[in-house]
């Protein structure tokens, strides 16, 4: 996401400071605006993690094969409408994660660690672990709800959630509070490095981009693409720790809330196409 807080320019000028309550609206409204864009991609994201979970290659059905195939055959199985599979708990996890990020990283600007040696890879490593803690049931929700498909085209454990309400109230009775934040321990890293890498590149990038002249000094396209650099690096080091999260959050649970053998969730993974 490429809204982030100015960072303060050495020497006797100081840039006008933001509020941390505004930078946590402002945050969160432009991270929900962008997810309802993004959240297509999301769906097609989660099925390809899924697929051929805990399976060696060559053993299991490849429904989705590359990007635009997988939109396809999202289309086909669902409809245009399972394009945005998940939405709601998509808006509420961006919302939620978002604005605890940016709230607590123009927090951490204002004591002035952003501006020590590292201090803004810290502060946004922190930032980002604190709100993918606080996000971390809506995420489990999305990911359950975006794997769902036909018994055809299933990837992955398939959870019978109806709505995102319907699947906190599911959980919580199933397996307790513990139980909606199971899988955290695969988000809080994910967005750390993700946090981290976008916070201290996003600066230098747009500033890279005014020093080329491309674009117009105060035109909003030069925070655009700057934000699009900095998303290079953020994907380049978030994919690894995104698929591990993916897999943990779909995991199956048992009547008492624990996580069946590997062996068990091969096979479910394994049958779930073939039905």
């Amino acid at each position: 996401m490429p809204l982030t807080r100015a960072q303060p320019a050495p020497g006797p000028e100081a840039m006008e400071t933001v509020a941390p309550a505004v930078d946590l609206v402002l945050g969160a409204s432009a991270c929900c605006l962008a997810c309802v864009f993004t959240n297509p991609l999301e769906v097609v994201k989660t099925r390809l993690q899924l697929q051929g979970e805990l399976q060696a290659r060559g053993t299991y059905p490849r429904h989705y094969r590359g990007f635009l195939a997988s939109v396809v055959a999202v289309v086909r199985a669902d409809g245009l409408c399972g394009l945005q599979k998940g939405l709601a708990a998509g808006l509420l996890y961006q919302g939620l994660m978002n604005g605890v990020r940016f709230y607590c990283y123009s927090l951490a600007c204002q004591a002035g660690l952003a501006q020590q040696p590292g201090g803004t890879v810290v502060a946004g490593a922190v930032a980002g672990a604190l709100g993918a803690f606080v996000g971390s049931p809506a995420y489990l929700v999305k990911t359950q709800l975006q794997a769902q498909t036909v018994a055809a085209m299933a990837v992955g454990h398939q959870h019978p959630h109806q709505s995102v309400l319907d699947a906190l109230g599911t959980i919580w009775r199933q397996q307790g509070l513990a139980g909606l934040w199971r899988g955290v321990g695969g988000a809080v890293p994910r967005v750390m490095v993700g946090s981290a890498a976008q916070l201290a590149t996003f600066a230098s990038a747009k500033a890279w981009v005014q020093e080329q002249q491309w674009l117009p000094e105060d035109s909003w396209l030069v925070a655009l693409a700057g934000g699009m650099i900095s998303s290079v690096a953020v994907v380049t080091v978030m994919t690894p720790f995104d698929v591990v999260s993916t897999r943990l959050y779909n995991q199956p649970v048992d009547g008492a809330g624990r996580v069946p053998s590997t062996v068990d969730i091969c096979t479910d993974s394994h049958d779930g196409p073939e039905r």
